[in-house]
């Protein structure tokens, strides 16, 4: 979907990527699995030395500068399965088309320690991934998945992806943070291959 901008240019401030962490606000969920989205925007912001705190659009937000291109990190607070509904404000607001969306999400496919850099797709059945294609009506964002572990036997899907990480998974994540961290300016310059080879 092709999104206009709502206002004039003078009363919206250029934004060139919108990069967007998945999560549940509040404390009871602050390291759980799937939490991993909002971590990495955390791990951002405090490499670009930015602040995370505004409220705009059921959602905290905070500018940076990555690369010479002026984006807006936002962490939705309408909670994992709504998230779509802040993100699609935000990009209308600001005239960003999908291409120009990077969502980092928790992936429950593969392990911690692992990140995987996708270009589009589907949403491999993450809840927040769905709420976005439904709003933007688009699967061409791209996108980098935390590894936050595979679904044990006998678990809930609910109840796992809302489970603590353990501690030494913890320490392995940091790591990971870190890795999706680097990924991100290849994401911005359209050098999606490469961060593929590199960080996949």
């Amino acid at each position: 979907m092709s999104f206009r901008r709502a206002f004039n240019k003078k009363d919206v401030s250029e934004v060139d990527w919108l990069i967007v962490g998945l999560g549940n606000p509040g404390v009871s969920y602050e390291i759980t699995r799937h939490n991993a989205g909002f971590m990495c925007i955390d791990a951002l912001a405090e490499k670009y030395r930015a602040s995370v705190s505004l409220k705009k659009f059921n959602a905290l937000c905070g500018e940076c500068e990555i690369n010479g291109k002026k984006c807006l990190l936002v962490k939705p607070q309408t909670y994992m399965n709504n998230s779509g509904a802040s993100v699609a404000v935000f990009a209308k607001h600001y005239g960003i088309e999908p291409k120009n969306v990077l969502v980092i999400s928790d992936d429950v496919s593969f392990d911690v320690g692992k990140i995987r850099v996708r270009r589009n797709g589907s949403s491999g059945g993450q809840n927040g991934l769905n709420s976005i294609i439904a709003k933007l009506q688009s699967k061409e964002f791209p996108r980098i998945k935390i590894g936050v572990g595979k679904k044990p036997e006998g678990w809930d899907m609910a109840d796992w992806v809302l489970s603590n990480f353990k501690l030494d998974e913890l320490d392995n994540l940091k790591p990971v943070l870190e890795k999706a961290v680097e990924a991100v300016p290849y994401v911005l310059e359209d050098d999606i291959d490469t961060a593929m080879q590199k960080f996949n």
